[in-house]
C-alpha cells in the first residue's frame, strides 16, 4: 500500500505590535502575493479548513492567511505560552498532509478594478507598492474599501484588527504616505476596526 508523502513544512513564529496575535511564517505560499482572507470567526470560513479547525481551540478569535503565513489572535485571557506551540503544531501537521490553507480561486486580480477611477487606481497602487509589505510583516493587512470627498476608507486585517498601534500607523504612516503623494487624498480612515 502507498502511503502519502508528508509535504516537506517548517513554521517558526514572529511576534507583531498586537500582543494578542501572532504570525505563524511556513516555507511556502498559502495565497496568492497580496491576497489575503481574514477569518472574524468559525461561521465565515467556508473556504478555509484550516481557520475552520483553528477556531476549535476555544482560546482563537480570530485567523487571518495571507501570502507564505497564519495569523492567529488569541482571546485577551489566555497567554501566548499556554497555546503558541499547540497552534504551531496543529498549522505544521494540517500543511504536512498537503491540504490547502484556502480553497479559492480569482478570474481576475482582486485588487483591481478596470472600473475604478485614476485616482483611485493609484491609491490601490500605492497601498499595494508601500504599505501593504510592511503591514504583512506585522501579520496584517490593509485592504481599500473606498474613496469619497477626499477621504480613503481602508479595512484592517489580521493582526491590524484590534491592534492598540493600528491608529499611529493609519495616521502617522498611511495617512502621510497618501496624503504627500495624491493630493486628493485629504484623510484615511479606518473601516470596521
Amino acid at each position: 500500500m502507498l502511503q502519502a508523502q508528508k509535504r516537506p513544512t517548517t513554521i517558526y513564529m514572529e511576534a507583531n505590535p498586537n500582543p494578542n496575535s501572532l504570525k505563524f511564517v511556513v516555507n511556502f505560499m498559502l495565497a496568492d502575493e497580496g491576497v489575503s482572507f481574514d477569518y472574524p470567526n468559525q461561521e465565515s470560513t467556508q473556504n478555509s479548513p484550516l481557520a475552520h479547525e483553528l477556531f476549535n481551540f476555544a482560546a482563537v478569535d480570530r485567523v487571518f492567511v495571507a501570502s507564505n503565513f497564519v495569523t492567529v489572535t488569541k482571546k485577551e485571557e489566555v497567554e501566548w505560552l499556554e497555546l503558541q506551540d499547540i497552534v504551531r503544531n496543529h498549522i505544521k501537521s494540517y500543511l504536512e498532509s498537503g491540504k490547502p490553507a484556502v480553497n479559492a480561486e480569482f478570474d481576475k486580480d482582486p485588487l483591481f478594478d478596470e472600473n475604478d477611477s485614476e485616482v483611485v487606481k493609484k491609491i490601490k497602487g500605492i497601498l499595494d507598492e508601500y504599505i501593504r509589505p510592511a503591514v504583512e510583516q506585522d501579520g496584517g493587512a490593509i485592504v481599500f474599501h473606498s474613496f469619497e470627498d477626499g477621504i480613503v476608507k481602508v479595512l484592517l486585517q489580521g493582526s491590524c484588527s484590534g491592534c492598540p498601534s493600528s491608529t499611529v500607523t493609519l495616521k502617522a504612516g498611511i495617512q502621510n504616505l497618501l496624503t504627500r503623494m495624491l493630493p486628493e487624498v485629504k484623510e484615511v480612515q479606518a473601516q470596521g476596526v
